[in-house]
């Protein structure tokens, strides 16, 4: 079982970039998938979750209007669609896959996202 992210990289403030997480080893459709990113010196936060069938979504308040996440089972693939970025977006992030939309088990490797000012 593995969760693999893809899509960071150094944009500039008020660009855009979407992040993608392929999933592999479980049956993709039965979980719930979240991003979260982790600031240098900061905790580590929820950025958005999504139900198993995209019906539900949540965002945490810093990026509700910006940020959209969605999921294609499909593919197997969850994303995270980043609009209006600012330089406080800078962060490791990291997609997580769980049974529960407040639970997660399974996490991928992070992948950087740096907005410059």
């Amino acid at each position: 079982e593995q969760l693999v992210e893809s899509g960071g990289g150094l944009v500039q403030a008020g660009g855009s970039l979407r992040l993608s997480c392929a999933a592999s080893g479980r049956t993709f459709s039965s979980y719930v998938m979240g991003w979260f990113r982790q600031a240098p010196g900061k905790e580590r936060e929820v950025v958005a979750r999504i139900n198993w069938n995209g019906g539900s979504t949540i965002y945490v308040d810093s990026v509700k209007g910006r940020f959209t996440i969605s999921r294609d089972n499909a593919k197997n693939t969850v994303y995270l669609r980043m609009n209006s970025l600012k330089p406080e977006d800078t962060a490791v992030y990291y997609c997580a896959a769980g049974r529960t939309l407040y639970n997660y088990d399974l996490w991928g490797q992070g992948t950087q996202v740096t907005v410059s000012s």
